[in-house]
């Protein structure tokens, strides 16, 4: 991780370059090209706060998974990761993200649990940090926040010397006590 800046990548699967025209009535009528300003602009805030590391965001949309796993691949502190329909589908997208170990939070426009059995299966939350869905172009904005907030204090702990492995136990020690 950099220590004057977090490198970003907002990754949009499958189908999301139709986001606008693409049933409204479900995924609102925000273009990609308004959630990237929104995002932008939130990052310029955040950062001003003071609280939060600032960062880089990169943004990327595909609709070819393999390219999509390269993108994914290369050297991120962070991910925001919305799969589209790769989410339900897509287990090579699910080990990957197991196995890159980069912090990422997986979010969707819509909330899974009310739409159709299978879009309510997700190969890739296993290994997020968290997920968020159902609030529309406010569940990339939540995402962002949620993600910057985990690696500010990621990189405080990393500057003061805090032992992860060291605190989890000593913490499942006093649980046990």
């Amino acid at each position: 991780m950099s220590p004057d800046h977090a490198r970003i990548l907002v990754a949009n699967g499958v189908n999301l370059d139709l986001l606008g025209r693409r049933e409204p009535d479900i995924y609102g009528k925000q273009t990609l090209g308004d959630i990237e300003t929104a995002l932008t602009q939130l990052a310029r805030g955040l950062e001003a706060t003071g609280c939060f590391r600032s960062c880089r965001l990169s943004f990327y949309q595909s609709n070819s998974e393999e390219q999509f796993l390269l993108k994914l691949s290369e050297p991120w502190d962070g991910i925001l990761l919305n799969p589209g329909a790769w989410t339900h589908t897509s287990l090579a997208l699910g080990d990957r993200m197991k196995a890159l170990g980069t912090p990422y939070i997986e979010l969707h426009l819509s909330a899974l649990c009310r739409r159709e059995a299978i879009r309510q299966r997700s190969y890739t939350a296993e290994a997020a940090l968290g997920v968020i869905q159902g609030l529309g172009p406010d569940s990339y904005t939540a995402g962002l926040t949620a993600l910057l907030s985990y690696l500010s204090r990621f990189s405080r702990e990393q500057a003061h010397g805090i032992d992860q492995g060291k605190k989890k136990q000593e913490a499942s020690e006093r649980t046990c006590l």
